[in-house]
């Protein structure tokens, strides 16, 4: 598979990320196209900032676009996926998406089952808003070719190998400690919280290593924004290392803490440190 100059991308959807990986592509001069029937207007301020071109709904988008990129929530893949394939899609097909090995395995059997080509996509890293922070991992038969259309960053790439459901393997790894380190220090916090000795783990927390208590709080309150997309991202995880013969409960309890904290997704400013211990240890 190889990139050229009249190519169109069609992207799904874009996001604080999306954004990101649309504006890499039309850094590199490739038409990217979007939908933004159904979007809010933050999606559409992000979609004109990135240089995206707007063709209406998803039937436009699969008409012009020669290769899809989606990037969703984990627990939307398969319907984008359906969505895609309903309006009969014969590309190329890049799920970039947080999920499991397996499940990326079964989007490529339902895109290549209907005549399209599937290449497995992870994103690793905040919005690419500056090089050297985020990489998209590639695996596949058509990952390579791919690979050219990212060339003028910030986003960099990276071809993992050619074998689908690698990029997304490594995803799972690499996302099970940052993401799943976070989770266990917000259930750290709010036990302790719980238990009356907040005030005296922080202060050993200073004592090991100075500062390291305030950088806590400052990651417990950001995460809170994206608490509701890393539920279902620790399942794909739980499921990963299950298949690997691996314990998954930690991770199945990692999607219960971020259960717990989704309600927040709305606010604009992060919330104060004693809410979100408080929706924590808050019994349903």
């Amino acid at each position: 598979m190889g990139t050229s100059a009249n190519a169109c991308f069609g992207l799904l959807h874009p996001g604080a990320m999306g954004a990101t990986v649309g504006a890499t592509l039309r850094a590199g001069g490739v038409d990217v196209v979007w939908a933004s029937g159904g979007r809010s207007g933050a999606t559409l301020e992000r979609a004109a900032g990135a240089g995206l071109r707007d063709v209406g709904d998803l039937h436009a988008l699969v008409a012009a676009a020669d290769t899809i990129v989606s990037v969703c929530p984990p627990h939307a893949a398969e319907a984008l996926v359906e969505s895609v394939v309903a309006l009969r899609f014969r590309g190329w097909y890049v799920d970039a998406n947080a999920v499991a090995p397996a499940r990326a395995l079964a989007l490529r059997d339902r895109i290549e089952g209907a005549g399209g080509r599937f290449v497995d996509g992870g994103i690793v890293g905040p919005p690419a808003v500056r090089s050297g922070t985020t990489w998209l991992h590639l695996s596949g038969p058509g990952a390579s070719g791919l690979a050219d259309a990212f060339a003028a960053g910030p986003l960099a790439v990276n071809v993992v190998s050619e074998r689908v459901g690698d990029a997304s393997a490594l995803k799972m790894c690499y996302a099970a400690f940052t993401k799943g380190s976070t989770a266990l220090l917000a259930a750290q916090l709010a036990t302790a919280r719980s238990l009356g000795v907040q005030a005296a783990l922080e202060a050993q927390w200073e004592r090991d290593e100075p500062g390291s208590a305030e950088r806590a709080e400052a990651r417990l309150r950001r995460v809170t924004a994206k608490a509701w997309r890393f539920e279902g991202e620790m399942h794909e995880i739980a499921a990963t290392f299950a298949a690997a013969g691996l314990p998954d409960t930690f991770h199945v309890a990692a999607a219960e803490v971020y259960a717990r904290l989704a309600g927040f997704r709305d606010d604009g400013e992060p919330p104060a440190l004693e809410a979100v211990l408080a929706a924590l240890t808050r019994r349903s």
